[in-house]
C-alpha cells in the first residue's frame, strides 16, 4: 500500500477554505498511487487556541457536511480536527474516512501539550483501524512523545504509525528529527508523519512531513517550503 503524508499552510479559522486545500492535497496523493493520505495537528483550523474555546462553530464532527469535499476525494483520510465532545470543550482528534466517504474510526489526543490543557478534553482510548488488510495505530504530535502510545500499538498488531503533529522551527526541527525516526526504530513500525508548514497559531511549522521504515530508515520526506505530499509504500 502507499500512503501519503500532507503538509499544508492552514488559513486561520477557516474550516470551509483549508477543508478545500486539504482535499485538493488529497487528490494529488490519489493521483500519485497513494490509497490512503494523512493531515497535521488541528488542519481544518490551524493551531488557533483561542479562537476554538471562543467558537463551537470551528469544531468538526466527523459526518460534518464541511467534511465532504475531503470525503469524496477517492482516498483514505486520516484529518485531525477539534472534536465536539458533548461538553464545553473539544477534544483534538483525528476522523479516518475510507476511500468511500465511510467513518471508519475516531482517535482523540491523550496527552495534550501545557496550555491544550485550558482548551480541549484529552482522550482516553487508544486508536485503531484496518485498511487493505493492514492495521494502523494513531498518535497525535505531544502523544508521540510517550513510547507506550505506540508501543500499545506494535504488540497490538499495528504494522503502521500515523502521527498528525506541529512542529515549527527551532527546537521542533531537532523533536521531528528524534521522535519519529526512534519510534521506528524501537517499535518496528512504518511511521507517517504530517506536519503544518509556515505559519501555524503561534509557531511556524518546519514541514518535512515524512514517512520512515521499520528500523528508521527514512523513505520520503517533503520540503520545509511547501504545501505538498510525499509518497511511500509500506
Amino acid at each position: 500500500m502507499k500512503i501519503a503524508a500532507a503538509q499544508l499552510t492552514c488559513t486561520p479559522a477557516d474550516v470551509r477554505t483549508n477543508v478545500a486545500r486539504a482535499a485538493d492535497l488529497a487528490a494529488a496523493a490519489r493521483d500519485q498511487g497513494a490509497e490512503l493520505v494523512v493531515f497535521p495537528e488541528l488542519a481544518l483550523t490551524g493551531y488557533e487556541l483561542a479562537a476554538l474555546a471562543a467558537d463551537p462553530g470551528l469544531w468538526t464532527a466527523a459526518d460534518d457536511p464541511r467534511l465532504d469535499p475531503l470525503r469524496s476525494a477517492g482516498i483514505a483520510t486520516a484529518v485531525n480536527v477539534a472534536l465536539p465532545t458533548g461538553g464545553p470543550r473539544p477534544a483534538i482528534a483525528t476522523l479516518v474516512h475510507d476511500a468511500d466517504g465511510a467513518h471508519v474510526t475516531t482517535y482523540a489526543k491523550q496527552h495534550l501539550y501545557r496550555h491544550e490543557q485550558e482548551v480541549f478534553e484529552r482522550g482516553r482510548d487508544d486508536g485503531r483501524f484496518e485498511l487493505g488488510g493492514i492495521r494502523f495505530c494513531l498518535g497525535i504530535c505531544f502523544d508521540n512523545h510517550f513510547p507506550r502510545l505506540p508501543g500499545r500499538g506494535a504488540v497490538d498488531g499495528c504494522r503502521v504509525h500515523l502521527a498528525s503533529s506541529l512542529y515549527g522551527t527551532g527546537d521542533g526541527i531537532h523533536e521531528r528529527a528524534t521522535v519519529y525516526p526512534g519510534i521506528a526504530r524501537e517499535h518496528g513500525l512504518y511511521v507517517v508523519l504530517a506536519n503544518h508548514v509556515g505559519p501555524a497559531g503561534p509557531w511556524t511549522g518546519c514541514g518535512r512531513s515524512a514517512v520512515w521504515a521499520p528500523g528508521g530508515a527514512l523513505l520520503a520526506e517533503a520540503d520545509d517550503r511547501t504545501p505538498s505530499v510525499v509518497t511511500a509504500s509500506v
